[in-house]
Protein backbone atom coordinates (compact mmCIF):
# COMPACT_ATOMS: atom_id res chain seq x y z
CA UNK A 1 0.00 0.00 0.00
CA UNK A 2 2.75 2.18 0.63
CA UNK A 3 4.26 1.78 -2.66
CA UNK A 4 1.29 2.36 -4.02
CA UNK A 5 1.09 5.57 -2.32
CA UNK A 6 3.75 6.81 -3.22
CA UNK A 7 3.39 6.09 -6.98
CA UNK A 8 0.23 7.40 -7.00
CA UNK A 9 1.57 10.89 -5.74
CA UNK A 10 4.34 10.64 -7.66
CA UNK A 11 2.17 10.26 -10.98
CA UNK A 12 -0.07 12.95 -10.46
CA UNK A 13 2.81 15.82 -9.63
CA UNK A 14 3.99 14.30 -13.18
CA UNK A 15 0.93 14.75 -15.15
CA UNK A 16 -0.11 18.40 -13.61
CA UNK A 17 4.02 19.28 -14.18
CA UNK A 18 3.60 17.95 -18.10
CA UNK A 19 0.00 18.82 -18.99
CA UNK A 20 0.91 22.70 -17.71
CA UNK A 21 4.16 22.44 -19.06
CA UNK A 22 3.07 21.23 -22.92
CA UNK A 23 0.22 23.93 -22.47
CA UNK A 24 2.70 26.85 -22.46
CA UNK A 25 3.54 25.36 -25.94
CA UNK A 26 0.22 24.59 -27.22
CA UNK A 27 -1.13 28.38 -26.30
CA UNK A 28 1.23 30.84 -27.84
CA UNK A 29 1.04 28.21 -30.91
CA UNK A 30 -2.32 28.94 -31.01
CA UNK A 31 -2.60 32.56 -30.56
CA UNK A 32 -0.29 32.57 -33.21
CA UNK A 33 -2.24 30.64 -35.29
CA UNK A 34 -0.10 27.53 -35.50
CA UNK A 35 -1.92 24.38 -36.21
CA UNK A 36 -1.51 21.87 -32.83
CA UNK A 37 -2.17 18.40 -34.32
CA UNK A 38 -1.40 16.60 -31.30
CA UNK A 39 -1.39 17.15 -26.85
CA UNK A 40 -0.37 14.07 -25.19
CA UNK A 41 0.15 13.29 -21.57
CA UNK A 42 2.76 10.47 -21.47
CA UNK A 43 4.33 8.77 -24.60
CA UNK A 44 2.25 7.24 -27.09
CA UNK A 45 4.23 4.52 -29.37
CA UNK A 46 2.02 2.20 -31.30
CA UNK A 47 -1.07 3.16 -28.93
CA UNK A 48 -2.46 5.41 -27.01
CA UNK A 49 -4.68 4.50 -23.43
CA UNK A 50 -7.52 7.33 -24.60
CA UNK A 51 -7.85 9.98 -27.52
CA UNK A 52 -10.40 12.24 -28.83
CA UNK A 53 -10.18 15.06 -31.60
CA UNK A 54 -11.74 18.42 -31.13
CA UNK A 55 -11.06 20.42 -34.08
CA UNK A 56 -7.44 19.83 -35.29
CA UNK A 57 -6.34 18.57 -32.48
CA UNK A 58 -5.96 15.23 -31.23
CA UNK A 59 -5.99 14.92 -27.39
CA UNK A 60 -4.93 12.12 -25.58
CA UNK A 61 -2.80 9.84 -22.87
CA UNK A 62 -0.54 7.49 -23.61
CA UNK A 63 1.19 4.57 -22.20
CA UNK A 64 4.59 5.53 -21.52
CA UNK A 65 5.24 8.05 -18.84
CA UNK A 66 8.14 9.26 -19.59
CA UNK A 67 6.66 12.69 -20.16
CA UNK A 68 4.40 14.67 -22.99
CA UNK A 69 4.17 16.22 -25.72
CA UNK A 70 2.59 18.36 -28.47
CA UNK A 71 2.99 18.22 -32.10
CA UNK A 72 3.18 21.37 -34.24
CA UNK A 73 2.62 21.51 -37.02
CA UNK A 74 5.56 21.83 -39.62
CA UNK A 75 7.99 21.52 -36.59
CA UNK A 76 10.97 18.84 -36.58
CA UNK A 77 10.31 17.63 -33.05
CA UNK A 78 10.57 13.93 -31.41
CA UNK A 79 7.60 12.36 -33.91
CA UNK A 80 10.56 13.24 -36.97
CA UNK A 81 7.82 13.32 -39.37
CA UNK A 82 9.65 13.49 -42.71
CA UNK A 83 6.96 13.18 -44.81
CA UNK A 84 5.05 16.75 -43.79
CA UNK A 85 8.45 18.49 -44.13
CA UNK A 86 8.57 17.42 -47.54
CA UNK A 87 5.83 19.53 -48.33
CA UNK A 88 5.50 23.23 -49.00
CA UNK A 89 5.60 25.25 -45.81
CA UNK A 90 1.64 26.23 -45.30
CA UNK A 91 0.83 29.54 -43.53
CA UNK A 92 -0.72 27.85 -40.37
CA UNK A 93 2.80 25.91 -39.90
CA UNK A 94 5.33 26.47 -37.00
CA UNK A 95 8.48 27.33 -39.42
CA UNK A 96 6.50 29.30 -41.52
CA UNK A 97 5.98 31.85 -38.56
CA UNK A 98 8.79 35.14 -37.81
CA UNK A 99 11.55 33.85 -35.39
CA UNK A 100 10.36 35.69 -32.39
CA UNK A 101 7.13 33.77 -32.75
CA UNK A 102 8.66 30.30 -32.40
CA UNK A 103 10.80 31.45 -29.72
CA UNK A 104 7.70 32.39 -27.62
CA UNK A 105 6.18 28.99 -28.44
CA UNK A 106 9.45 27.14 -27.68
CA UNK A 107 10.30 28.85 -24.02
CA UNK A 108 6.51 28.64 -23.20
CA UNK A 109 6.52 25.30 -21.24
CA UNK A 110 10.08 26.27 -19.50
CA UNK A 111 8.17 29.67 -18.43
CA UNK A 112 4.71 28.14 -17.25
CA UNK A 113 6.92 25.67 -15.19
CA UNK A 114 8.94 28.11 -13.62
CA UNK A 115 5.66 30.22 -13.15
CA UNK A 116 4.15 27.07 -11.43
CA UNK A 117 6.86 26.61 -8.94
CA UNK A 118 6.74 30.56 -7.73
CA UNK A 119 3.08 30.15 -7.38
CA UNK A 120 3.16 26.73 -5.63
CA UNK A 121 5.64 28.05 -2.92
CA UNK A 122 3.35 31.64 -2.85
CA UNK A 123 0.49 29.45 -1.92
CA UNK A 124 2.23 26.99 0.48
CA UNK A 125 3.91 29.98 2.77
CA UNK A 126 0.36 31.51 2.58
CA UNK A 127 -1.42 29.03 3.77
CA UNK A 128 0.94 26.88 5.98
CA UNK A 129 3.57 29.04 6.26
CA UNK A 130 7.09 27.80 6.70
CA UNK A 131 8.85 24.94 9.63
CA UNK A 132 11.45 23.77 10.16
CA UNK A 133 14.70 23.11 13.18
CA UNK A 134 16.68 25.81 13.60
CA UNK A 135 20.39 24.98 13.63
CA UNK A 136 20.78 27.20 16.73
CA UNK A 137 17.91 25.38 18.40
CA UNK A 138 19.33 21.56 18.72
CA UNK A 139 19.92 21.87 22.37
CA UNK A 140 21.55 18.54 22.01
CA UNK A 141 23.61 18.72 19.57
CA UNK A 142 23.76 16.54 16.46
CA UNK A 143 23.93 12.79 16.30
CA UNK A 144 26.58 11.80 13.75
CA UNK A 145 26.88 8.92 11.05
CA UNK A 146 30.00 7.21 10.22
CA UNK A 147 30.88 9.78 7.26
CA UNK A 148 30.51 12.38 9.64
CA UNK A 149 32.69 10.70 12.66
CA UNK A 150 35.38 10.22 9.92
CA UNK A 151 35.65 13.88 9.22
CA UNK A 152 36.24 14.76 12.43
CA UNK A 153 32.58 15.70 14.13
CA UNK A 154 31.29 14.13 17.24
CA UNK A 155 27.88 13.15 18.65
CA UNK A 156 26.51 16.65 20.77
CA UNK A 157 28.69 19.17 18.64
CA UNK A 158 26.71 21.86 17.65
CA UNK A 159 27.07 23.59 14.20
CA UNK A 160 28.09 27.27 14.49
CA UNK A 161 29.04 27.99 10.60
CA UNK A 162 29.32 25.92 7.35
CA UNK A 163 32.28 27.91 5.60
CA UNK A 164 31.84 30.56 8.21
CA UNK A 165 28.38 31.47 7.26
CA UNK A 166 26.00 30.52 9.72
CA UNK A 167 22.91 28.38 8.53
CA UNK A 168 19.69 29.03 9.75
CA UNK A 169 17.40 25.60 9.00
CA UNK A 170 19.44 22.71 10.21
CA UNK A 171 18.19 20.50 7.70
CA UNK A 172 20.23 22.42 4.72
CA UNK A 173 23.42 21.60 6.32
CA UNK A 174 24.34 19.04 4.34
CA UNK A 175 23.38 20.61 1.26
CA UNK A 176 25.03 24.28 2.00
CA UNK A 177 28.62 21.78 2.38
CA UNK A 178 27.87 20.12 -0.73
CA UNK A 179 27.05 23.31 -2.91
CA UNK A 180 29.35 26.16 -1.25
CA UNK A 181 32.78 24.88 -2.29
CA UNK A 182 32.86 24.30 1.68
CA UNK A 183 36.45 24.09 3.29
CA UNK A 184 35.77 23.94 7.09
CA UNK A 185 32.52 23.34 9.58
CA UNK A 186 32.41 25.27 12.86
CA UNK A 187 31.46 23.50 15.70
CA UNK A 188 31.29 24.17 19.42
CA UNK A 189 32.74 21.30 21.68
CA UNK A 190 32.36 20.86 25.24
CA UNK A 191 32.64 25.30 25.70
CA UNK A 192 35.25 25.53 22.52
CA UNK A 193 34.73 26.45 18.82
CA UNK A 194 36.64 23.75 16.82
CA UNK A 195 36.89 24.17 12.77
CA UNK A 196 36.65 20.78 11.28
CA UNK A 197 38.21 20.83 7.34
CA UNK A 198 36.56 19.58 4.79
CA UNK A 199 37.85 17.84 1.23
CA UNK A 200 36.71 16.58 -1.84
CA UNK A 201 36.87 12.72 -0.68
CA UNK A 202 34.28 13.75 2.31
CA UNK A 203 31.94 15.28 -0.23
CA UNK A 204 32.16 11.66 -2.44
CA UNK A 205 31.01 9.74 0.67
CA UNK A 206 28.07 12.98 1.68
CA UNK A 207 26.78 12.95 -1.85
CA UNK A 208 25.69 9.57 -1.02
CA UNK A 209 23.51 9.92 1.53
CA UNK A 210 23.27 13.79 2.54
CA UNK A 211 20.17 13.29 4.71
CA UNK A 212 21.83 10.67 7.04
CA UNK A 213 24.88 13.00 7.98
CA UNK A 214 23.66 14.76 10.55
CA UNK A 215 20.32 14.48 12.43
CA UNK A 216 19.16 15.95 15.94
CA UNK A 217 20.28 13.82 19.01
CA UNK A 218 17.08 13.68 21.28
CA UNK A 219 16.16 11.56 24.15
CA UNK A 220 14.34 8.23 23.37
CA UNK A 221 10.82 8.19 24.80
CA UNK A 222 8.59 5.73 23.20
CA UNK A 223 5.11 7.50 21.58
CA UNK A 224 3.90 4.46 19.79
CA UNK A 225 4.43 0.86 19.52
CA UNK A 226 3.81 -1.80 16.61
CA UNK A 227 0.92 -4.28 18.74
CA UNK A 228 3.29 -7.21 17.14
CA UNK A 229 6.33 -5.70 17.94
CA UNK A 230 9.40 -6.87 20.18
CA UNK A 231 9.10 -3.77 22.23
CA UNK A 232 5.49 -4.44 22.93
CA UNK A 233 6.03 -8.12 23.72
CA UNK A 234 8.78 -7.22 26.38
CA UNK A 235 6.51 -4.79 28.11
CA UNK A 236 7.50 -1.45 26.91
CA UNK A 237 4.95 1.00 27.06
CA UNK A 238 4.23 4.32 25.93
CA UNK A 239 5.66 7.38 27.63
CA UNK A 240 9.37 4.92 28.66
CA UNK A 241 12.44 6.62 28.10
CA UNK A 242 15.40 4.61 27.53
CA UNK A 243 17.83 4.66 29.63
CA UNK A 244 20.38 1.64 28.62
CA UNK A 245 20.52 -1.20 26.29
CA UNK A 246 22.36 -4.51 26.93
CA UNK A 247 23.96 -2.43 30.32
CA UNK A 248 25.50 0.22 27.44
CA UNK A 249 24.46 4.04 28.36
CA UNK A 250 21.37 5.28 25.57
CA UNK A 251 20.29 8.14 26.78
CA UNK A 252 19.38 9.23 23.03
CA UNK A 253 17.50 8.14 19.97
CA UNK A 254 20.39 7.08 17.56
CA UNK A 255 22.02 5.79 20.96
CA UNK A 256 19.36 2.88 21.02
CA UNK A 257 19.28 2.51 17.70
CA UNK A 258 22.30 1.62 17.51
CA UNK A 259 22.86 -0.60 20.14
CA UNK A 260 19.91 -2.57 19.18
CA UNK A 261 22.07 -2.73 15.47
CA UNK A 262 24.86 -4.17 17.59
CA UNK A 263 22.74 -6.42 19.68
CA UNK A 264 20.59 -8.27 16.78
CA UNK A 265 19.32 -11.68 17.55
CA UNK A 266 19.85 -11.27 20.78
CA UNK A 267 18.43 -11.55 24.41
CA UNK A 268 19.61 -8.14 26.18
CA UNK A 269 18.42 -6.20 29.59
CA UNK A 270 17.31 -2.78 28.77
CA UNK A 271 16.61 -0.36 31.23
CA UNK A 272 14.16 2.79 30.65
CA UNK A 273 12.44 5.15 33.28
CA UNK A 274 9.15 4.90 33.55
CA UNK A 275 7.14 8.11 34.92
CA UNK A 276 10.49 8.69 37.17
CA UNK A 277 11.60 5.10 38.23
CA UNK A 278 13.65 2.83 37.19
CA UNK A 279 12.80 -0.28 35.68
CA UNK A 280 14.24 -2.79 33.83
CA UNK A 281 13.20 -5.25 30.90
CA UNK A 282 14.31 -8.03 28.94
CA UNK A 283 13.86 -7.83 24.92
CA UNK A 284 14.66 -10.44 22.29
CA UNK A 285 16.14 -8.16 19.39
CA UNK A 286 14.72 -9.35 16.15
CA UNK A 287 17.36 -9.84 13.42
CA UNK A 288 16.32 -6.65 12.21
CA UNK A 289 17.65 -4.67 15.05
CA UNK A 290 13.68 -2.93 15.62
CA UNK A 291 11.39 -3.11 18.28
CA UNK A 292 8.71 -1.58 16.71
CA UNK A 293 8.71 1.86 18.50
CA UNK A 294 8.36 5.16 17.35
CA UNK A 295 9.65 8.24 19.32
CA UNK A 296 7.79 11.11 20.03
CA UNK A 297 8.28 13.45 18.35
CA UNK A 298 11.60 16.09 18.21
CA UNK A 299 9.91 19.32 18.90
CA UNK A 300 9.04 17.91 22.43
CA UNK A 301 12.43 18.96 23.77
CA UNK A 302 13.51 21.73 21.08
CA UNK A 303 11.26 24.34 19.40
CA UNK A 304 10.49 24.40 16.13
CA UNK A 305 10.82 27.43 14.31
CA UNK A 306 7.02 28.52 12.89
CA UNK A 307 6.86 31.45 9.95
CA UNK A 308 3.62 33.02 9.05
CA UNK A 309 3.04 35.08 5.89
CA UNK A 310 0.16 37.37 5.07
CA UNK A 311 -0.65 37.57 1.83
CA UNK A 312 1.33 40.30 0.55
CA UNK A 313 4.31 38.93 2.49
CA UNK A 314 3.82 35.49 0.68
CA UNK A 315 4.66 36.55 -2.93
CA UNK A 316 8.08 37.82 -2.59
CA UNK A 317 9.21 34.80 -0.07
CA UNK A 318 7.59 32.30 -2.34
CA UNK A 319 8.97 34.10 -5.48
CA UNK A 320 12.63 33.91 -3.49
CA UNK A 321 12.15 30.76 -2.50
CA UNK A 322 11.40 29.55 -5.73
CA UNK A 323 14.83 30.93 -7.12
CA UNK A 324 17.28 29.96 -3.94
CA UNK A 325 15.26 26.16 -5.35
CA UNK A 326 16.76 27.19 -8.65
CA UNK A 327 20.09 28.42 -7.84
CA UNK A 328 20.44 25.34 -5.23
CA UNK A 329 19.67 22.94 -8.49
CA UNK A 330 21.94 24.41 -10.72
CA UNK A 331 24.92 24.35 -8.32
CA UNK A 332 23.79 20.62 -7.83
CA UNK A 333 25.12 20.27 -11.65
CA UNK A 334 29.11 20.94 -10.70
CA UNK A 335 28.36 17.94 -8.76
CA UNK A 336 27.19 15.64 -11.39
CA UNK A 337 30.43 16.48 -13.46
CA UNK A 338 33.36 15.92 -10.53
CA UNK A 339 35.10 13.51 -11.36
CA UNK A 340 36.64 13.12 -7.75
CA UNK A 341 33.07 13.82 -5.84
CA UNK A 342 31.07 11.50 -8.52
CA UNK A 343 28.35 12.90 -8.00
CA UNK A 344 26.90 11.27 -11.57
CA UNK A 345 26.96 7.94 -9.34
CA UNK A 346 23.92 9.66 -7.35
CA UNK A 347 21.77 10.45 -10.31
CA UNK A 348 18.53 8.49 -9.72
CA UNK A 349 15.50 7.91 -12.00
CA UNK A 350 11.58 7.23 -11.07
CA UNK A 351 12.44 5.04 -8.11
CA UNK A 352 14.68 8.17 -6.73
CA UNK A 353 11.71 10.65 -7.27
CA UNK A 354 8.78 7.84 -5.88
CA UNK A 355 10.58 7.47 -2.67
CA UNK A 356 10.85 11.13 -1.43
CA UNK A 357 7.29 11.61 -1.41
CA UNK A 358 5.06 10.93 1.75
CA UNK A 359 3.75 6.98 2.16
CA UNK A 360 0.97 8.74 3.40
CA UNK A 361 -1.12 11.16 1.33
CA UNK A 362 0.60 14.33 2.77
CA UNK A 363 -0.57 17.26 0.44
CA UNK A 364 1.97 19.82 2.02
CA UNK A 365 4.83 17.66 1.41
CA UNK A 366 2.99 16.89 -2.39
CA UNK A 367 3.04 20.17 -3.30
CA UNK A 368 6.18 21.25 -2.13
CA UNK A 369 7.59 18.88 -4.31
CA UNK A 370 5.62 19.49 -6.84
CA UNK A 371 7.25 22.99 -6.79
CA UNK A 372 10.52 21.76 -6.88
CA UNK A 373 9.63 19.28 -9.44
CA UNK A 374 8.23 22.37 -11.52
CA UNK A 375 11.75 24.33 -11.23
CA UNK A 376 13.96 21.13 -12.41
CA UNK A 377 11.70 20.38 -15.25
CA UNK A 378 12.48 23.97 -16.13
CA UNK A 379 16.01 23.84 -15.80
CA UNK A 380 16.10 20.51 -17.63
CA UNK A 381 14.31 21.34 -20.69
CA UNK A 382 15.73 24.70 -21.24
CA UNK A 383 19.43 22.72 -21.27
CA UNK A 384 20.65 23.50 -25.01
CA UNK A 385 20.22 19.81 -25.99
CA UNK A 386 19.23 18.92 -29.44
CA UNK A 387 15.22 17.39 -29.01
CA UNK A 388 14.38 19.26 -25.33
CA UNK A 389 13.30 22.96 -25.64
CA UNK A 390 16.55 24.73 -25.27
CA UNK A 391 17.80 22.91 -28.26
CA UNK A 392 15.20 24.56 -30.44
CA UNK A 393 16.15 27.72 -28.71
CA UNK A 394 19.65 27.57 -29.67
CA UNK A 395 18.72 26.87 -33.37
CA UNK A 396 16.15 29.60 -33.19
CA UNK A 397 18.77 32.56 -31.51
CA UNK A 398 21.11 31.14 -34.25
CA UNK A 399 18.87 31.77 -36.66
CA UNK A 400 17.83 35.30 -35.47
CA UNK A 401 21.69 36.17 -35.12
CA UNK A 402 22.90 35.24 -38.52
CA UNK A 403 19.85 35.87 -40.05
CA UNK A 404 19.71 32.31 -42.22
CA UNK A 405 17.56 29.19 -40.83
CA UNK A 406 19.54 25.92 -40.21
CA UNK A 407 19.38 22.93 -42.93
CA UNK A 408 16.25 21.21 -41.79
CA UNK A 409 18.74 17.75 -42.34
CA UNK A 410 20.90 19.52 -40.04
CA UNK A 411 17.68 20.17 -37.21
CA UNK A 412 16.05 16.68 -38.21
CA UNK A 413 19.74 14.74 -37.23
CA UNK A 414 20.06 17.04 -33.86
CA UNK A 415 16.55 16.22 -33.06
CA UNK A 416 17.59 12.51 -33.37
CA UNK A 417 21.15 12.81 -31.42
CA UNK A 418 19.15 14.68 -28.99
CA UNK A 419 16.75 12.04 -28.42
CA UNK A 420 19.64 9.44 -28.10
CA UNK A 421 21.11 11.28 -25.53
CA UNK A 422 17.93 11.78 -23.72
CA UNK A 423 16.83 8.49 -23.73
CA UNK A 424 20.21 7.22 -23.02
CA UNK A 425 19.94 9.42 -19.53
CA UNK A 426 16.42 8.62 -18.68
CA UNK A 427 17.87 5.08 -19.05
CA UNK A 428 21.50 5.54 -16.92
CA UNK A 429 19.20 7.36 -14.20
CA UNK A 430 16.43 4.76 -13.86
CA UNK A 431 19.31 1.96 -13.72
CA UNK A 432 21.16 3.52 -10.62
CA UNK A 433 18.07 2.97 -9.00
CA UNK A 434 17.79 -0.64 -9.93
CA UNK A 435 21.69 -0.84 -9.06
CA UNK A 436 20.80 1.12 -5.78
CA UNK A 437 18.08 -1.31 -4.66
CA UNK A 438 19.77 -4.71 -5.90
CA UNK A 439 23.04 -3.62 -3.75
CA UNK A 440 21.61 -3.45 -0.05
Amino acid sequence: MEILIKASQLILSLSILIVLHELGHFLPARWFKIRVEKFYLFFDPKFSLFKRKIGETEYGIGWLPFGGYVKIAGMIDESLDKEQMKQPPQPWEFRSKPAWQRLIVMLGGVTVNLILGILIYIGILFFSGEEYLATRDLKYGVACDSTALAMGLRDGDRVLTVDRKPVDNFNKVPMELLLSDTRSIEVQRDGQVISIPVNTATLAKIIKRPSDLLSPRFPFEVAELLPDGAGKKAGIIPGDLFVSVNNTPTPFFHDVRNALQQNKGKQVPISVLRKGVPTLLTVQVPETGKLGLAPVPVEKYMPITIKKYGFFEAIPAGTKKAFTTLSDYLRQFKLIFNSEVKGYESVGGFITFGKVFSPEWDWLRFWNLTAFFSIVLAIMNVLPIPALDGGHVLFLLYEMITRRKPHEKVLEYAQLVGMILVFGLVIYANANDVVRLFAR
